[in-house]
């Protein structure tokens, strides 16, 4: 569907468009011997901002390789995702990206990728698979923002999500407040 939307019994799945990003990815996958993060010591910190939010840049979202698993997987290869990228899992974090809306509702935006960089998607460059954020937004949603980079607030899940045999995202983003 447009935009990477698709209805299937008359509920808007989000997820389709990410599996189509997660496909396109596939074609990034990690040569064999590749240094994976599991086994590189990787020094990562987060600065705390005003509200108790750790600030979780791209730069270090996406500063790691990650062998995304063939298709028909329905697990991750372990060790990929560096520890403190882990322990962000239920953590407030500010991350700042580039606006994709994939649901909108009375004009405002509910759900949304949140890319490192505008060329991602848009201009036919593929992104790595922790180059994007799925962002569903709590309450009415948000103007659309595109083309400029965007703040957002919200409790990060770090977790490798499967649907229908492809890994289709590493973040989910409970989405409070746009900065």
């Amino acid at each position: 569907g447009e935009g990477g939307v698709m209805a299937r019994n008359g509920a808007v799945r989000t997820v389709q468009g990410v599996v189509a990003l997660a496909g396109l990815a596939l074609a990034g996958v990690a040569a064999p011997g590749e240094i994976r993060a599991g086994e590189a010591s990787v020094k990562l910190e987060f600065v705390e901002v005003p509200g108790g939010y750790l600030k979780a840049d791209f730069d270090k979202l996406a500063g790691f390789p990650y062998e995304v698993p063939a298709a028909g997987a329905t697990k991750p290869l372990e060790g990929q995702i560096p520890g403190p990228i882990r322990e962000l899992d239920g953590r407030k974090v500010l991350v700042t990206g580039f606006m994709l809306p994939v649901k909108l509702e009375g004009g405002l935006v509910k759900e949304f990728l949140l890319v490192s960089n505008p060329m991602l998607c848009c201009y036919g460059v593929v992104p790595k698979i922790n180059e994007w954020v799925v962002v569903r937004m709590k309450g009415p949603g948000v103007k659309p923002l595109m083309d400029i980079p965007v703040e957002f607030f919200g409790v990060l899940r770090v977790k490798e999500t499967f649907e229908e045999g492809y890994l289709v995202s590493l973040y989910e983003l409970e989405g409070e407040r746009m900065g």
